[in-house]
C-alpha cells in the first residue's frame, strides 16, 4: 500500500508510517478500518523489532512517533469507526 508522491526515503519511520498515513487520509469508513488494523500490526510489528535492539536516541525518537501515532488512530477508532472510548469516567 503505498501512497502516490510518497517515497521511503521522505519518510522519517518507513517501517510503519505508509500504512499510519493511509489510516489518516482513508474516508471510506470499511476502507479506513482496514488501514487501522494494518497500521496497528505493522506497528506492533516495529515496536518488536525495537524491543530487540539497541536503545539508541533514535529508537527513542521513533517510539515517541509511534506512541502518536497510536493515540491518533484510537481517535479515528472512537471518532470515525465509533468504537467505545475506554478512558471515559
Amino acid at each position: 500500500m503505498t501512497q502516490q508522491g510518497s517515497s521511503s526515503s521522505n519518510l522519517p519511520y518507513p517501517a510503519c508510517q505508509r500504512e499510519y498515513e493511509a489510516a489518516l487520509l482513508e474516508l471510506d469508513p470499511k476502507k479506513l478500518l482496514e488501514h487501522v488494523h494494518t497500521a496497528e500490526e505493522t506497528i506492533f510489528n516495529r515496536l518488536q523489532e525495537l524491543a530487540q535492539s539497541s536503545d539508541s536516541q533514535d529508537h527513542k525518537a521513533e517510539g515517541q512517533a509511534i506512541e502518536d501515532a497510536l493515540a491518533s488512530l484510537r481517535i479515528l477508532q472512537r471518532e470515525k469507526l465509533s468504537f467505545p472510548d475506554w478512558k471515559k469516567e
